[in-house]
């Protein structure tokens, strides 16, 4: 290694950086690496979720070793008008199940924990503490930023997990139940049965701003867990406040951000869904290609990474669109039409959106027909900008 710290540092412990992390210990073990995370634990405290249908077999096999609960039977949905139930498999891990694994599965001295990074470069970075890690490449993975170059909305949300007195009786996640009073955006909540007696309660919004009120969310928690008959002792938490990308200059945006030689990923790196916010099914693919150019040197990864992040950006075009429509056509307390028009679809199509592989029949039957909002407010919406986003997160990861 010519006397440097290790091949390879990711700074951020989340779930863009554990995953690569994890990727190299297991298909390059070969290649030293540190993941650098400023918290006591890697991976935060979130919970991120999947659609079997979003990983491909490589990616099953990359988070194998961490531990999950699987829905083999499927999730539902459920709006004012209908009841949904879909049949794709879905999954789910918390953050400790993140942390859990790379403690197990990275080597010893892997992962530096309280280490927070006051400067970054190309051939490594320097800690508060004054200590230097030197890398032959080094990946940012610090997660989103506040910019003037993206534009769009917020989702706002705050998540419950919660152990009940008495079984709750939810056989299968409850993906969107939108019959919830619509409150200041699309309002939705999101419910994880985890065992038997445990389960996850999220209060979610699309809203025009990022304010979080943690009083009125929990409230709304209370009220939603009373109406189900769901009493017990509260577990754990978790707040978000996450970009839904509209419009922007991505290479402007790219340009903001960007240290010399120094490879971008998660939502820094615009490796995100732009509707949904999710990025796991982007961080697992980002991770297996991080692990397949291992060896190259930090500047080659870093410009092999940005081009990646230039084509992920021209491909989820219309999922932009889409958000534009979202927020720009559809009165808030009316938002809630335009998913409840969208789960009608067949089943393929909502897998494939989900997923970011949407083909151009699947676009084409989304936008035709009768549209959930005014087409007039539609058609303004197209060529209207929404405010950029340049407030920070209070918290931000994904899910």
């Amino acid at each position: 290694m010519s006397g440097r710290t290790c091949d390879i540092a990711i700074v951020g412990g989340g779930l863009s950086g554990g995953l690569i992390a994890l990727a190299l210990a297991q298909l390059r073990p070969d290649v030293s690496l540190r993941l650098i995370e400023a918290g006591d634990t890697p991976g935060g405290n979130h919970r991120w979720s999947w659609f079997d249908s979003d990983l491909t077999d490589a990616g099953k096999a990359l988070v194998r070793p961490i531990r999950k609960t699987t829905w083999e039977d499927g999730n539902h949905v459920a709006f004012p008008a209908y009841r949904r139930q879909l049949s794709t498999p879905y999954s789910s891990i918390a953050s400790q199940d993140l942390a859990a694994a790379l403690q197990r599965e990275l080597p010893e001295g892997a992962i530096m924990l309280r280490s927070r990074v006051t400067e970054i470069r190309g051939d490594g970075v320097t800690l508060a503490s004054g200590e230097q890690v030197t890398a032959r490449t080094v990946i940012d993975a610090r997660g989103a930023v506040s910019t003037p170059h993206l534009a769009g909305g917020w989702q706002v949300f705050m998540g419950r997990h919660l152990r009940c007195a008495t079984p709750h009786g939810i056989a299968r996640p409850i993906i969107m139940d939108a019959r919830v009073e619509q409150l200041g955006g699309y309002r939705f909540v999101y419910v994880l049965p985890l065992s038997a007696h445990e389960l996850f309660v999220e209060d979610t919004y699309y809203q025009d701003t990022p304010e979080l009120d943690r009083s009125a969310l929990s409230s709304r928690i209370d009220a939603y867990c009373r109406q189900h008959a769901w009493d017990g002792d509260i577990l754990g938490f978790e707040t978000g406040v996450l970009p839904v990308i509209t419009s922007g200059n991505a290479a402007r945006y790219l340009d903001s951000v960007r240290t010399e030689g120094v490879a971008m990923v998660g939502a820094r790196g615009l490796f995100t869904h732009p509707l949904t916010s999710y990025t796991l099914p982007f961080a697992v693919e980002t991770a297996l290609a991080i692990a397949e150019d291992a060896d190259l040197p930090g500047d080659q990864l870093a410009a092999k990474m940005e081009a990646r992040a230039r084509r992920h950006w021209a491909a989820t075009g219309f999922y932009r669109l889409l958000g534009n429509m979202l927020f720009g056509a559809a009165r808030p307390d009316k938002r809630v039409n335009v998913f409840q028009r969208f789960y009608r679809m067949p089943e393929p199509l909502i897998e494939r959106f989900y997923a970011g592989k949407s083909t151009l029949a699947d676009k084409a039957r989304v936008l035709v027909g009768k549209p959930p909002v005014p087409i007039t407010r539609a058609l303004a919406a197209l060529t209207s900008s929404r405010p950029a986003l340049e407030t920070p997160p209070h918290e931000s990861d994904v899910k």
